[in-house]
């Protein structure tokens, strides 16, 4: 089988070379390019003779993959798949797998690192510092003692709200499935309206698919309390992040703490939260650490050779 890697993992060329290793030992050819690129032409190029690419985060568009005759499986180095063309592989009969888990504590610690940020105001103090003021007007909030809702209880979800405890706050969770995991890590349920309502932290945890795409917008922003905090290291298209800008410019809510967006970043000056209220960005990092990466590179190495062997695993649903 030939194998195309068509692009870096954010570990060395050595390791990739590691970890590609049990693969040529098997009889495969194994292509490493170790450059980004999102153009349809290149990515076609990249993969016209592959049995099984390799991807991260960036798009893989249709035209891609009709146009590769010879691809059987996409391996994914992410948990998310919606950058994946997926109905052309439904067509096609394609295997689409996902290195999910491999982020679960990089992102649910990032959750912490913003909310922590917009409560005790870290931006507005850094600044303060390096302009020669003083800690006036700076009085920050706690989040021991405070409520947090978790939207999305699979396992980031469940990961931060252990996080969260921790900190001495109350969690109380949606999700269309309650689970085991969850009530054991010491989430109570609630509907999404009283969860609103009652919580001074929101934090989005929900996978983007058709069914939560634009699902949380100025309805759910409305019915959170005034001078809650809003924090999304899941999917930025899941909001209406216009909306969000509007809530947090009219003083409804204190803050709010965004690693996603509605595309990728650099984000086009005219951005809504760009300007916006007492709004902490970052340029989608929650999965972006050492340990992160190295797992994801072990995790996708793995599924392909798992799929090699005929027994795939962390394959998606499509």
């Amino acid at each position: 089988m030939k194998i195309a890697l068509l692009e870096p993992l954010g570990v060395s060329a050595d390791r990739i070379a590691e970890l590609a290793r049990p693969l040529e030992e098997a009889g495969h050819t194994f292509t490493y390019y170790d450059t980004k690129t999102t153009d349809a032409d290149e990515l076609a190029r990249r993969s016209a003779d592959a049995d099984v690419v390799m991807i991260a985060n960036n798009p893989y568009p249709a035209r891609v993959i009709e146009g590769a005759d010879n691809l059987k499986m996409i391996a994914v180095a992410f948990t998310g798949i919606d950058h994946v063309e997926l109905d052309a592989c439904r067509e096609r009969n394609i295997a689409v797998c996902n290195c999910a888990g491999y982020s679960d504590v990089s992102v649910a610690e990032l959750t912490i690192g913003l909310t922590i940020d917009v409560l005790r105001r870290v931006a507005e103090g850094d600044a303060a510092a390096r302009n020669g003021s003083t800690s006036a007007g700076l009085v920050g909030r706690e989040i021991h003692g405070r409520t947090v809702g978790i939207v999305g209880t699979g396992h980031i979800g469940i990961q931060a709200a252990k996080l969260f405890r921790a900190f001495g706050a109350d969690v109380l969770g949606y999700a269309r499935h309650k689970s085991y995991a969850a009530q054991e890590a010491g989430i109570t349920f609630v509907g999404l309206d009283e969860l609103l309502s009652r919580s001074d932290i929101v934090s989005l945890h929900l996978p983007l698919n058709d069914t939560t795409r634009k699902t949380f917008g100025a309805d759910q922003f409305t019915q959170m309390k005034d001078g809650a905090v809003f924090i999304n290291c899941a999917r930025g298209a899941i909001v209406d992040n216009d909306a969000l800008a509007d809530a947090l410019n009219s003083g409804h809510l204190a803050g709010a703490g965004i690693d996603v967006f509605d595309t990728e970043p650099p984000l086009d000056p005219s951005y809504k939260l760009l300007s916006a209220n007492n709004v902490v960005l970052t340029p989608h990092v929650g999965f972006l650490t050492e340990e992160a990466m190295e797992r994801r590179a072990v995790i996708e190495f793995d599924n392909v050779l798992a799929y090699l062997n005929g027994t795939p695993r962390n394959v998606c649903t499509l």
